[in-house]
């Protein structure tokens, strides 16, 4: 009656199993590590890279407990703070030869001490967060005046090709501040333009206006597009800093929105300022220009002639030097994504996708340029690098432009991972920093961790008390749903914060109830009078749907604080809905095993070790009357 099939017994040593591998690492800590990351967007870092920072440490006379590629970085382990400071010197002295302008990002960091056959089985300690692992905190302003401003010129050269594509004449298109004023000298002209601008251009309110013997047209943004420009700008900066930073290799950073204007950026485990300063400053802005191949500038390139006026001078990554005329075709606003692929000759290709405005530029500015080349310049702290220069075959239409020439498939890919890193749609600057210790944050993991231990443990001495043998039954389940619990949030390497740990203990808290219930239920049968064997399968039959009723409905409560919940609210509800299915399964199905294990075989069963069963006083006999 009260047996499992072998299936299940094989399901659950599994389960404990891989919850014992993957919540391992969480108990080895961690260690000082330095990390070697890409400080220009045109750099790689691969395993050739590897090897250098082996022999950097090796001639310094260096040991690292290893040195290995992980994602876009390469982090070297030491036993020691004094070691990894002595590292980080002789790995940036070798790597960097210009100090003022370095190629690759040396920076302190904290890795886990777990041995390598663990991270054979991708088996990794949880992230934690700011308030348990230490980091850095910056709180960044955006420029709002410079996203009007750049959404100004957008419109300066929208309204110069709506006009000219109408064939509607005048006498010149300037910017006063955010404000575009366009010239005619005909009344007519005018009000035909206005009536076109007002059509295709709804954002922006057009006023008309006389100065002396001009007559001009005075656009200005509505009160309404400002401030979605504004909001735009701030989500494209975070987006942009999100594939910045989690490129870089940095573990579970956190960037989101404050106020109107605002930026918070956490980075754990960086104890660095200045290097992490370094890496959310860096993202570069994208531009398309067109390329200057005349006889002055090969006399340019070659050294024996002045730039020519209009142009500039820019290296080519991998060909040299080039000149690029100054006037900008595209901007990394314009492009929406950029993909590896391969052109209809089986070449490895990058695949642009424009938004509409940039698709009707490059279709207009490709048919007057057929057969010249276009540069796609990355900047990168004011200096640009062409990542690569193709010449335009035909008329590039249907906003998806296709790049090809001579790369391989990496190139390719790489490139386009270059021009999905974006643009700032405008500039943010540093209002606030702070950096929390490792020391603070080891004090709130050891309390953290403590306030779980000693709630586990009275929860655990008040069942075995109450329940006796049941009681064991149940703290063991309890402390499977725990080791659960941690193995899950550790393979979905989720952030563990002081919230989190909180969730933790008000999950065991509401695990148990499970068990009550339960053993409740199976008192209630015995004292029914029910078999101890009858007693074990209806107590838990009749428990589970009380038992799933009440989960589900706390379930819904902490989806609702995931779905609408932010930052630590968003962690603690992680925790809490994981919690809940783990404490399902172990209350459920690995205590009803070890009470299957203990009794099921008994066939004769005569009593269950499940604490004092109060039975009901019998009612004295009621008088019978007579009559």
């Amino acid at each position: 009656m009260n047996r499992y099939p072998l299936w299940k017994y094989a399901i659950l040593v599994i389960a404990l199993v891989v919850g014992i591998v993957y919540t391992l690492p969480n108990f080895f800590g961690q260690a000082p590590a330095v990390q070697v990351s890409s400080a220009k967007v045109t750099v790689k870092v691969d395993a050739n890279l590897t090897a250098q920072i082996e022999k950097a440490l090796s001639e310094a006379q260096i040991n690292a407990d290893f040195v290995q590629l992980e994602g876009n970085s390469i982090k070297a382990r030491f036993t020691d703070i004094d070691t990894q400071l002595k590292a980080k010197d002789a790995v940036a002295k070798a790597l960097n030869a210009d100090a003022a302008d370095p190629v690759y990002i040396v920076a302190l960091n904290l890795v886990s001490r777990s041995p390598r056959w663990l991270s054979a089985l991708h088996a990794f300690p949880m992230y934690l967060g700011l308030d348990l692992r230490g980091g850095v905190h910056f709180l960044m302003q955006v420029d709002m005046k410079s996203a009007l401003t750049k959404k100004a010129e957008s419109l300066t050269g929208d309204v110069r090709t709506m006009l000219r594509d109408k064939n509607i004449r005048h006498a010149g298109i300037n910017r006063d501040g955010n404000s575009l004023v366009i010239t005619f000298r005909d009344a007519a002209v005018r009000s035909q333009a206005q009536d076109l601008l007002a059509t295709q251009l709804g954002d922006v309110l057009w006023v008309p206006s006389t100065d002396g013997l001009d007559l001009r047209l005075t656009g200005t943004l509505k009160p309404a597009a400002q401030v979605a420009v504004q909001d735009a700008a701030l989500k494209q900066n975070i987006t942009t800093l999100h594939n910045r930073v989690n490129e870089l290799g940095v573990s579970e950073p956190v960037i989101q929105q404050q106020g109107l204007d605002r930026v918070v950026v956490q980075l754990p485990g960086v104890q660095d300022t200045a290097k992490a300063k370094d890496i959310i400053g860096r993202t570069a802005t994208l531009e398309l220009r067109m390329v200057d191949d005349s006889a002055e500038a090969q006399a340019a390139i070659a050294g024996s002639g002045p730039v020519p006026f209009g142009t500039e001078r820019f290296v080519d990554r991998g060909f040299g030097p080039i000149i690029v005329k100054r006037a900008v075709v595209l901007t990394g606003e314009n492009l929406n994504d950029a993909q590896p692929g391969f052109d209809e000759h089986q070449q490895a290709s990058v695949d642009l996708t424009l938004d509409a405005k940039g698709a009707r530029i490059m279709k207009d500015m490709s048919r007057e340029n057929i057969g010249k080349r276009m540069a796609i310049i990355l900047f990168e702290k004011g200096k640009g690098e062409v990542v690569t220069a193709p010449v335009i075959r035909s008329e590039l239409s249907g906003g998806r432009v296709k790049i090809s020439g001579s790369m391989s498939t990496q190139e390719a890919s790489d490139t386009a991972l270059l021009l999905r890193a974006g643009s700032l749609a405008a500039p943010m600057e540093i209002i606030e920093e702070k950096t929390i210790g490792p020391s603070l944050g080891r004090e709130n993991i050891e309390k953290g961790i403590s306030s779980v231990i000693w709630g586990f443990v009275a929860v655990a001495v008040f069942m075995c008390i109450y329940y006796v043998l049941f009681g064991v039954f149940s703290s063991l389940a309890l402390a499977f749903n725990l080791l659960l619990l941690v193995a899950v949030l550790s393979m979905l390497q989720a952030t563990l914060s002081l919230p989190g740990i909180a969730a933790i203990a008000l999950v065991l808290g509401m695990a148990i109830d499970s068990n009550v219930l339960i053993n409740e239920r199976i008192r209630e049968e015995l004292r029914g009078g029910a078999s101890p064997q009858a007693a074990i399968t209806i107590g838990y039959e009749r428990a589970f749907a009380t038992i799933f009723d009440s989960n589900v409905t706390t379930l819904i409560a902490g989806v609702s604080l995931l779905t609408f919940g932010s930052g630590p609210v968003k962690g603690f509800a992680i925790v809490h809905c994981l919690g809940i299915l783990t404490s399902m399964f172990s209350s459920v199905v690995f205590s009803r095993a070890l009470v299957n294990l203990w009794y099921g075989r008994t066939k004769k069963l005569k009593s269950l070790s499940i604490g004092q069963i109060w039975k009901p006083a019998p009612e004295a006999d009621q008088p019978v009357a007579k009559a």
